[in-house]
């Protein structure tokens, strides 16, 4: 008797493409359609074709110009959060100052990602490349056909799981985040006190502009100094700095002082900068005195240098699966053990300043700790 034999039949990601440029659109359109796993299933030209044409086609997704006549991206991404709340929206702007400004202007009113345009590349083969590279994984991810929902770890559920760490008091804070970030660290960072007592560092996967304006938005809404990094600043108690597009970012120690070094080694994790490395760099200056911090994100970027944080005796959160945009870089330091706790994206602030102020009451024997201004401790 033969058994019968069942077929898996893979569903390709529908996809509608909106952009004026009709070079654009038919560049888009056949280097998505190359992948078996999309499907563009239509294009258009401005903000109103693209609205009859969701309603029309029913997307898994749509990448969606920024500068376009009659309906522009910003309006037509309103428009589509307002009818299709939960539709994956991946804009695709300029690297331009305007265009990075209005990139992080959808963002924040609900967009899901961003890709930049190839640009003048002289070579339609580059141009795909990178299409290929940047965009396509988004897409992927974005509509959960990677492998980003990682398997919970045996034992007690993950939202109840604390692992015990050192009582080490807490000189810094690092961030890492990709996917979801701006919006996720603008959650964040906002909600810090003015007298916060360490650093924080930041990597956000982002593109030269986009870090500064990212810097400069954060900075206008939270109570402490956000800035865009540079070479050699001396790290004080109470300041962020986020790594500028383009460059890894290191803590180094010299003394009782730490500097920021930024460089531009290889990518690692396909990233320029990578939290991997600034995760390490502060394991290294600041030994078990690090809260490493990952946050919503694509990929792995952030896993072996959370290790390091951890071999170091720091601690380490995570964004909870549920906040998180893509639980990629968060789920895979959470599917490892790597983490002390996850924590959805309201609580994370809090969380972060009561692990820090904690190390700073008073303790048994009534002394105090208190933080000088190089960064160090003393009784």
């Amino acid at each position: 008797m033969r058994h019968a034999q069942t077929q898996l039949v893979m569903i390709p990601i529908r996809i509608l493409v909106v952009d004026d440029s009709v070079v654009i659109r038919k560049l888009l359109a056949d280097t998505l359609s190359a992948d078996a796993a999309l499907e563009v299933v239509g294009v258009a030209g401005d903000g109103q074709i693209a609205l009859s044409k969701v309603a029309l086609l029913k997307p898994d997704l749509v990448t969606l110009d920024v500068e376009m006549p009659v309906m522009d991206g910003l309006e037509t991404l309103v428009a589509l959060r307002k009818l299709y709340p939960k539709l994956p929206v991946i804009m695709f702007s300029s690297l331009t100052e305007r265009g990075a400004a209005a990139t992080l202007d959808a963002l924040s009113l609900g967009a899901s990602d961003y890709a930049t345009k190839p640009g003048h590349t002289g070579s339609p083969a580059i141009a795909i490349e990178r299409i290929r590279v940047e965009l396509i994984p988004k897409i992927k991810a974005l509509c959960s056909l990677t492998s980003l929902k990682l398997l919970p770890l045996s034992g007690p559920p993950p939202s109840s799981k604390i692992r015990p760490h050192s009582n080490s008091r807490i000189e810094i804070v690092a961030i890492g985040t990709s996917t979801g970030g701006p919006n996720a660290l603008a959650e964040v960072l906002p909600r810090l006190p003015r007298d916060f007592p360490v650093p924080i560092v930041v990597v956000q996967h982002m593109p030269p502009i986009f870090t500064r304006l990212l810097a400069e938005r954060l900075a206008s809404r939270a109570a402490i100094p956000v800035r865009e990094a540079t070479a050699g600043i001396v790290l004080s108690p109470g300041h962020a700095w986020i790594a500028p597009g383009n460059f890894h970012m290191k803590v180094i120690r010299a003394g009782t002082e730490c500097r920021l070094n930024l460089n531009q080694g290889p990518p690692e994790n396909s990233c320029r900068p990578a939290v991997d490395v600034l995760f390490r760099s502060v394991a290294a200056a600041y030994g078990a005195n690090v809260l490493g911090v990952v946050m919503t994100g694509m990929g792995a970027d952030g896993a072996l240098g959370a290790q390091h944080i951890r071999d170091a005796g720091g601690a380490v959160i995570v964004q909870d699966e549920a906040s998180s945009v893509v639980w990629g870089m968060p789920g895979l330091v959470h599917a490892s053990g790597l983490d002390d706790a996850e924590y959805p994206l309201d609580h994370l602030a809090a969380e972060i300043t009561r692990r820090v102020v904690h190390g700073r009451e008073p303790r048994p024997n009534g002394e105090s700790s208190t933080y000088s201004v190089s960064g160090s401790f003393a009784k």
